[in-house]
């Protein structure tokens, strides 16, 4: 009579392998997969819930000084090219009905005006200078942090808003130097390349000088409303920045203006 073989148990084999694989524990032991998700499976060791490296103290505030820079080279170049427009136009030359080399560049009357503007902004850059450094005396700063008042807010207040007063009358005194030349029937649209260098020269700088303006008061704002003294730190500090190069790109253009015309 022939052997009989019967089948192996079905519902044993998947328990049996279950078994072999986990070391007869009940537990599949961890993949790669899980361990590259729990970080080598020790007790609270998770990759995802570990903590982050904090900070350090004046991180935030270099990331925003390069990004200002950064976007200051923007302007400058914006003005480098202005510039060479200047130039290429005050050499331009034509020839005219009788052979002659002509040049139609006619200097621009600098108003006397902008003398007294460029002393305004030079001591505006002064004021705001001292509100960044009152931002960031130590003493003071140090009593923000242990939430003892708002010292260094107290402190650049009234530079700042001194430096927001002297910016907002150089504005006003570019426009009067644009009435006055107007009053000469020198004008953009009628007068010649000379002047027409001059209106975008200065009016450029106002519009860049506009947005200092606006900023500083930005600036103000924040010190009332932002609780965090870095954050206040980091606004009156890049305000500060932006204004400096304003100021430095303006006596560059006013020299062109006056010497290289």
């Amino acid at each position: 009579m022939p052997a009989i073989i019967t089948p192996p148990d079905l519902e044993r084999r998947p328990r049996r392998r279950l078994e072999e694989n986990d070391g007869g524990h009940g537990r599949r032991p961890p993949n790669g997969r899980d361990l590259k998700r729990t970080g080598g499976g020790g007790d609270n060791d998770n990759g995802n819930d570990s903590p982050r490296p904090q900070r350090r103290p004046g991180e935030r505030l270099t990331t925003y000084r390069l990004g200002l820079f950064f976007a200051l080279g923007a302007v400058f170049m914006f003005f480098v090219g202005i510039v060479s427009v200047f130039f290429r136009s005050e050499t331009a030359t034509h020839v005219d009905a009788y052979n002659r080399i002509v040049n139609n560049w006619l200097p621009t009357t600098i108003p006397p005006i902008l003398w007294l503007n460029t002393a305004v902004l030079l001591l505006s850059t002064a004021t705001v200078e001292i509100a960044r450094r009152h931002m960031f005396h130590e003493i003071d700063a140090m009593e923000e942090w242990f939430g003892l008042g708002k010292p260094t807010s107290r402190r650049a207040l009234p530079w700042l808003l001194a430096t927001l007063a002297l910016g907002s009358l150089f504005l006003a005194g570019q426009v009067l130097a644009w009435h006055q030349l107007t009053l000469q029937r020198i004008s953009f649209t009628s007068s010649g390349t000379s002047a027409h260098s001059f209106y975008i020269i200065t009016c450029a700088h106002a519009i860049h000088l506009t947005i200092g303006v606006l900023g500083l008061i930005g600036a103000i704002i924040g010190l009332f409303t932002f609780r965090s003294v870095e954050n206040r730190q980091i606004m009156v500090d890049c305000v500060a920045w932006y204004w400096h190069s304003m100021g430095a790109l303006w006596l560059v253009l006013f020299a062109l203006l006056v010497f290289c015309q």
